[in-house]
């Protein structure tokens, strides 16, 4: 095997731990959690809310953002997604460019954009407060005031 081959999804390097196995089966196992987080995020925002998506607005996401529960829902989706989508665009690079230091360099760029978008993605979601800036000229003024 050559310095600008890829190891066998089977073998591991040097009796080191065999990556792409592991990604390949976290490619499996979130993608089922996935299906499950996207199609109860779906359901609990467009079809349990009386009015579907007319319901939607800043109130909606603001008190849903409010409950622990659908921040780590929200969390836990994010973190799977972006790691996904990450391992996903990995070995579309691994197995269409050529030379190793271009390849490496769109792996780190691929896995640098996915961790910056997790840390604050994961921010937003923790510390959203619907209360933030609201003056007393603002309709959400009452609510604010009562929380």
């Amino acid at each position: 095997m050559t310095a600008d081959t890829i190891a066998a999804p089977r073998s591991a390097r040097n009796g080191g731990a065999n990556w792409e196995k592991w990604g390949w089966l976290y490619m499996r196992v979130s993608g089922v959690l996935l299906v499950v987080l996207i199609f109860g995020h779906l359901i609990s925002n467009l079809i349990i809310p009386e009015g579907g998506v007319h319901a939607i607005n800043f109130a909606f996401v603001a008190g849903k953002l409010a409950s622990p529960f659908w921040q780590w829902w929200d969390v836990l989706m994010l973190w799977l997604a972006f790691i996904h989508g990450a391992n996903g665009m990995r070995t579309i690079v691994n197995d269409y460019v050529q030379g190793r230091r271009l390849r490496r360099a769109l792996v780190w760029a691929v896995w640098l954009a996915s961790a910056l978008m997790i840390v604050l993605g994961t921010l937003v979601v923790f510390t959203f407060d619907a209360c933030l800036g609201v003056t007393p000229d603002s309709v959400l003024w009452d609510a604010c005031q009562a929380a």
